[in-house]
């Protein structure tokens, strides 16, 4: 049941959570609109922190200054990037953008999900459903926006309009 190296679950997460912050600064650098353009830019924020928690918990010396791996080169053969590549070469939207941030995120929170249930340790297996819920948080911020951008009925109006 539990047949993971757990520190290199948490070095594979430390990579993943810089490549969509990495995803997250791209994006916001390619945005028109301000409001998208905050909360790529916040979301970025958010990863470097998410790292931060994973990197408290790993005990291996390969990463000994968290600082200076978030601030290495974004890796352009990520998925995460890659991703990101082949909407801009398909005319970059904001709209574009966010609909792949919310596939990314569903992604990566079920990908927590299922390594938080391979972990014994109960302290990492909280890091890591800590960053699922974080992830969830992270969808539904992106999905709001979306539906702003979008000029959809946003979900805090949503009784408004229903009662109408």
């Amino acid at each position: 049941m539990f047949d993971i190296d757990v520190q290199d679950a948490i070095f594979k997460s430390i990579q993943t959570e810089k490549n969509a912050m990495n995803f997250y600064q791209f994006g916001a650098g390619r945005m028109k609109n301000p409001d998208a353009v905050k909360v790529f830019e916040l979301l970025a924020r958010e990863e470097r922190e998410h790292a931060g928690h994973f990197h408290k918990i790993y005990q291996r010396n390969d990463i000994p200054d968290l600082e200076a791996f978030l601030n290495t080169p974004p890796d352009h053969a990520s998925d995460w990037m890659a991703s990101l590549a082949k909407t801009i070469d398909a005319d970059f939207t904001e709209q574009k953008a966010m609909e792949l941030a919310m596939e990314k995120e569903l992604g990566l929170e079920k990908a927590l999900r299922e390594t938080a249930a391979r972990i014994a340790d109960p302290q990492v297996r909280a890091v890591f459903e800590l960053n699922a819920r974080e992830t969830r948080n992270h969808y539904e911020m992106i999905e709001s926006e979306y539906a702003r951008l979008m000029a959809m009925v946003h979900e805090s109006d949503m009784d408004t309009y229903v009662r109408e």
